[in-house]
């Protein structure tokens, strides 16, 4: 028996340590990036700021942005240049400098390992990427957007900001390197359907990566776009999304078309002319000052597509830090 069990053990180890070893060693599960450069003609570009700008926040997190003014906008000198995020139980996470800076930034990475990067989550250097960039959502981005994010980036005007390689911590360095998958051919999905036009625009722009609640890592699935995810925008100061189900009582189930676009075009004055500074605990990670700028007709699919979606009943407190949300 006792010999029966040093076996089972040894087999044991062996078993825990192929895997560790195929974690470690055979993934990410990668394909080489496209050869070739993008078109990069004038509408392309156009509609590549419209989307790294707007729909999809890129600048969000690979800007410096003022944190003590609402949504936090971006300080002047700082869009795109990159930055290094508070330590956190995954380690230190550094969102690169995407400016094509030959020797800082993106100058030097092909189209083919920008498009890669954006939907596969595999760095220029063949690295995976930490899954807090959201490529799981961009691998939805069709080839033409896709590809005009990618026109736009290389028409931004460079800024040497050197910044060090994201060091991520132990479990959360191996988990990372099985979320990158490769992504086939994804084609343009037709404006004229609201709904599916919705849909891919809730995508591509993170909503149900955002308003969908998380526990240990993975979205709640039966409780999509149900609110409740958890954003920590300051020590002691949390943001919570809320939810976007057309459930009336704790959802949007009572909000029309044109309070929808409402909520979001009060907010465009901060966009052009600047937000106020706010306490922490009120502040927002919902990005507010790009979406005051996005299409009506995106907001209107956007709005279609919800209207579609289960209803799920959550009660949220999107500030609950806040001292009057205490009481």
């Amino acid at each position: 028996m006792k010999k029966l069990i040093l076996v089972l053990i040894g087999l044991l180890v062996l078993a825990l340590g192929g895997g560790y070893s195929y974690v470690r060693f055979g993934l990410p599960n990668r394909a080489e990036p496209r050869a070739g450069k993008v078109d990069a003609s004038p509408a392309r570009v156009e509609r590549g700021k419209y989307l790294f700008e707007v729909v999809a926040g890129c600048g969000d997190c690979h800007s410096v942005v003022d944190e003590k003014r609402f949504a936090m906008p971006v300080v002047p000198g700082g869009f795109a240049k990159g930055k290094q995020f508070p330590p956190a139980g995954e380690g230190v996470l550094v969102a690169p400098n995407l400016t094509p800076d030959p020797e800082t930034g993106s100058g030097r990475w092909t189209d083919g390992q920008l498009i890669r990067a954006i939907r596969e989550g595999i760095g220029h250097d063949g690295r995976p990427l930490f899954p807090g960039m959201p490529y799981t959502e961009y691998a939805n981005m069709s080839d033409e957007d896709v590809e005009s994010v990618v026109a736009y980036i290389r028409t931004i005007p460079p800024v040497s900001n050197r910044l060090p390689g994201s060091q991520i911590t132990f479990p959360m360095n191996l988990i990372m390197r099985m979320v990158p998958a490769p992504v086939a051919s994804v084609p343009a999905v037709n404006k004229a359907d609201r709904v599916a036009y919705g849909a891919y625009l809730t995508k591509i722009s993170g909503c149900q990566f955002c308003h969908t609640p998380f526990v240990k890592g993975q979205t709640v699935k039966e409780k999509l776009f149900g609110g409740g995810h958890e954003f920590e925008i300051a020590p002691g100061a949390r943001a919570v999304s809320i939810n976007l189900t057309p459930e009336p009582k704790t959802g949007i189930g009572t909000m029309s078309e044109a309070q929808f676009l409402d909520k979001f075009y009060q907010y465009k004055e901060y966009a052009e002319k600047g937000s106020p500074v706010i306490r922490p605990e009120l502040n927002t990670v919902m990005p507010w000052l790009g979406l005051a700028r996005m299409e009506p007709d995106d907001l209107k699919a956007i709005y279609a597509y919800l209207r579609t979606i289960p209803a799920v009943e959550n009660a949220v407190v999107s500030h609950p830090d806040a001292p009057e949300n205490k009481r």
